[in-house]
């Protein structure tokens, strides 16, 4: 076996260990897999001479790939609205206990809240049982400092309240069966009067966005045709009640619904098409 493929096999061993994280610290699979390969490449120029553990040596490379990128989002907090939409994590109704069990429901909206260094420190340490002093070299603090980030982060997630996921269904619902049924009225009895509509395709365009129930609801026709022409399953998207709509087997859209109050105050479409995810609305 030459180097290359000692290297690659020993890599592999850790891949679906690497994804897990920086998926639980990005929130994006595509992100995720783009640090993850990060990684590779730093090994295959760096080799494994002088790694005593090569695990904690990976999930430290992957530890400071992610912390860039969460400190560049931070840094880009003020783009504009139609901005693209970040990649949808859909988990399935099947899928919620074990969702709920690794990481919480309320964690998955917890985390886009805090800085980029607590979302480090709490996820290496509370959910990987990284020790901080490996997670300190990672941002430049000591191990003391790292602690008091994953004591703070951990405090806001033991804060942070499960959603009634049962009432955001009923209104997803309601929104399915009046799309499906034509029922207007039906449709805006849901939407919130200050709702906010995004449909993106990708990162290669922006989104299309739609502010307001009058506006979002000019959509209505669209609604209709997606509601009468796809197949329509429940599924988490981004911690958020939502749709999966396809036709045949192919994905057609996915949906991502946020909800206060009773009403939908946020709507996220992803559009699909055969080459991949498509911005006409």
């Amino acid at each position: 076996m030459d180097e290359h493929d000692f290297l690659t096999r020993r890599f592999e061993e850790h891949r679906a260990h690497l994804k897990a994280v920086a998926h639980r610290m990005l929130g994006s699979p595509a992100d995720a897999d783009d640090a993850v390969q990060e990684a590779w490449l730093r090994l295959a120029r760096t080799g494994t001479e002088g790694i005593d553990n090569l695990g904690g040596w990976l999930t430290t490379v992957v530890g400071r790939v992610c912390l860039d990128v969460l400190r560049t989002r931070r840094q880009r907090r003020e783009d504009p609205l139609d901005a693209h939409l970040p990649d949808p994590v859909v988990t399935g109704p099947e899928d919620e206990l074990l969702v709920a069990d690794s990481v919480g429901v309320a964690l998955l909206v917890v985390l886009e809240s805090l800085g980029p260094a607590e979302r480090v420190a709490f996820v290496l340490h509370d959910l990987f049982g990284v020790p901080f002093e490996r997670i300190a070299p990672i941002m430049d603090r000591t191990p003391a400092a790292a602690r008091k980030l994953a004591s703070r982060a951990r405090r806001r997630v033991r804060g942070a309240t499960v959603p009634d996921r049962a009432a955001q269904r009923r209104v997803v619902d309601a929104f399915l069966t009046a799309a499906r049924g034509g029922d207007l009225t039906a449709l805006m009895a849901v939407l919130d009067p200050d709702v906010t509509l995004r449909a993106d395709g990708g990162k290669t365009r922006p989104s299309q966005v739609l502010r307001g129930a009058d506006t979002v609801a000019g959509q209505f026709a669209t609604f209709h045709r997606m509601a009468t022409t796809t197949t329509s399953r429940a599924a988490l998207v981004n911690g958020n009640a939502g749709l999966v709509n396809t036709t045949g087997d192919d994905l057609v859209s996915i949906m991502s619904f946020t909800i206060a109050s009773g009403k939908i105050t946020r709507i996220d479409i992803f559009r699909f098409s055969g080459l991949g995810r498509c911005s006409v609305f």
